[in-house]
């Protein structure tokens, strides 16, 4: 059987987007923070784009003609200054008179000239110009008062430099301390690494002595056991009761089998208790204060305030840049002559400004029309809280709204919105739902918060099961199965009811 090459055709159906189209759904579904961003990119690549400033934006929200209304209508469109009328394309415009198109075709050409010269700048990683010694100065020494966090390797590091270990035990003591994960347990096996190494295991063990002698207390454990341990001799602790827990009891400790705990240390099961008690307030991650933890900033692209018995809805318009289409560009083209390459470059640059004008109006009226269908529909939880949430979905939204369940999917992707009862996610309302026996519909977010309730006030001596949690829903109307309340309690972080008894 021999090889060779074949052509063929297929004929098949795919859905292409058009660049338009793509930049229309990526405004759609970016956050105010990264739509900013998204705009001022625009407004650097298209030079017939320009932004609103703020002192006009102002007189015009408080002329009477642009002022909104009280029932929280979405912003008209000259909120975001798109031009009040089409620019005409027709190439036999009327040019005004006195002005020559010599003078129109050089300001045109400087001003493409401009323009590339602007991208190379920002395109082309161009040497940085000279500063003098003072600038130099000042800039380091704007560097050097920068703070920067500290990870745990670098601190144990530092740590075993202060030490007397001997240039040979100081490498071994940078190699664990490489083995040392964020949360301060060493990851690597000791004969391991001393086998990879080709290094005694005694100097291992030695150095690693030396490295759980260091701060925080606890690090460089092998595991849970050993950091408890650590940072009980540490303290003095070596004849406690909880010491002796750790170290001979560390399975039934895990299964707080505490009867069992106190026949095998001889003592009563209220002094067990109240090791255990002190055993909780140690430390189960040692590195867990230098992790680097990312604060994550929203700003709610929704509000939601009471107005007498109703609530407004508005939108933030605060963060998203207000465009126009420039009048110079628009008295450029009507200056342009017969000078095809001229319009057609202006008529572009208009057309996708316009475009981008038009997407952000679309996005905002989507958002403001998402938004007042959620307050219409959770108008409960708007007044008394979680617990009366209804179940909503996507799809019972985009109906009303008139657009397809996708793009509300993309409209509530990673936005938030401020109610009177908290900041939440636009995603929080979509939730399915339970039947009560009554015939209502109560959402599964309702259904675990009055779980969570449930299990707050139950006596620690007797803990719930999950079965008797399943009657007393069933008592007040609501059927779930036994595998949906053990669902929604490993969610709420809840042990099992015999690890909760308390004895």
């Amino acid at each position: 059987m021999g090889l060779g090459l074949q052509l063929s055709q297929k004929l098949t159906q795919s859905l292409v987007l058009s660049p338009q189209l793509q930049q229309s759904l990526a405004l759609l579904q970016a956050p105010s923070l990264e739509l900013k961003a998204l705009v001022e990119a625009e407004l650097q690549q298209n030079p017939v784009l320009e932004e609103v400033p703020e002192t006009e934006m102002e007189a015009r929200e408080k002329s009477p003609e642009t002022a909104g209304n009280d029932e929280g209508d979405s912003p008209e469109p000259t909120d975001f200054a798109e031009p009040p009328e089409d620019v005409k394309f027709d190439a036999a415009t009327e040019k005004p008179s006195g002005e020559p198109v010599d003078d129109f075709q050089a300001e045109f050409e400087k001003l493409v000239q401009m323009d590339q010269e602007w991208r190379e700048q920002f395109s082309s990683a161009n040497a940085p110009l000279q500063a003098t010694a003072e600038d130099e100065e000042r800039r380091q020494f704007m560097f050097d008062s920068i703070t920067a966090e500290i990870s745990l390797s670098q601190h144990l590091i530092e740590e075993a430099r202060d030490t007397d270990l001997s240039p040979e035990q100081q490498a071994i003591a940078e190699l664990l301390i490489g083995n040392i994960d964020d949360y301060g347990y060493l990851t690597a096996p000791l004969e391991e690494l001393a086998a990879a190494n080709n290094l005694p295991l005694a100097q291992l063990v030695e150095v690693l002595k030396v490295i759980q002698s260091f701060e925080p207390v606890g690090v460089g454990a092998r595991d849970l056991r050993e950091c408890l341990l650590l940072q009980l001799e540490r303290a003095g602790r070596q004849e406690s009761l909880e010491y002796r827990i750790i170290s001979d009891f560390m399975d039934a400790l895990g299964r707080r089998k505490i009867p069992e705990i106190a026949r095998g240390t001889g003592q009563t099961v209220d002094d067990v208790q109240a090791a255990l008690i002190r055993i909780a307030r140690l430390e189960p991650r040692p590195g867990r204060s230098y992790l680097n933890v990312t604060e994550q900033y929203v700003a709610p692209e929704v509000f939601v305030q009471k107005n007498g018995d109703d609530y407004t809805v508005t939108t933030n318009d605060e963060q998203i840049p207000h465009l126009r289409i420039s009048n110079v560009y628009k008295d450029m083209m009507s200056q342009g002559g017969d000078n095809a390459e001229v319009k057609n470059y202006i008529r572009e640059k208009i057309r996708a400004g316009k475009f981008l004008i038009k997407s952000l109006h679309q996005r905002q009226t989507t958002i403001a029309n998402i938004g007042r269908e959620i307050v219409k529909r959770q108008r409960e939880f708007m007044d008394q809280g979680v617990a009366h949430l209804k179940p909503m979905t996507m799809s019972q939204v985009a109906e009303v709204v008139g657009v397809h369940e996708t793009t509300v999917s993309r409209a509530v992707s990673g936005k938030y919105i401020e109610t009177p009862q908290g900041v939440f996610e636009l995603k929080y309302f979509f939730t399915g739902g339970l039947e009560t026996s009554t015939g209502e519909n109560m959402s599964n977010t309702s259904v675990k918060d009055l779980i969570a309730e449930i299990f707050k006030g139950e006596n620690p001596g007797y803990p719930l099961s999950d079965q008797t949690v399943v009657k007393m829903l069933t008592d007040k109307g609501i059927n779930i199965a036994r595998r949906t309340v053990a669902k929604y309690r490993d969610e709420l972080g809840i042990l099992p009811s015999n690890l909760r008894k308390v004895y």
